[in-house]
């Protein structure tokens, strides 16, 4: 589903994550990214499954004046 790569991506903020596959919401339909943080993250417990709307996943975000892409393919799984 649009070509989302499977496998690990570093965060901007520099955690990495591990993308496990494209979900869909199941009012909208609108595609969700399906991650897992291995590593603590907000308090939660390690291999805790998160999801972000996928054009949320794909944007950037400004860094110290730079566009930056939100999360950054690292390797394939």
């Amino acid at each position: 589903m649009d070509n989302l790569k499977l496998g690990t991506y570093r965060h901007y903020k520099g955690m990495g994550v591990e993308v496990i596959g494209i979900a869909l919401h199941s009012e909208t339909l609108e595609k969700m990214v399906v991650y897992n943080h291995p590593n603590p993250v907000k308090e939660k417990d390690a291999n805790t499954l998160w999801v972000r709307p996928l054009k949320m996943f794909l944007e950037t975000v400004k860094v110290d004046g730079k566009e930056v892409s939100r999360f950054k393919f690292i390797r394939k799984k």
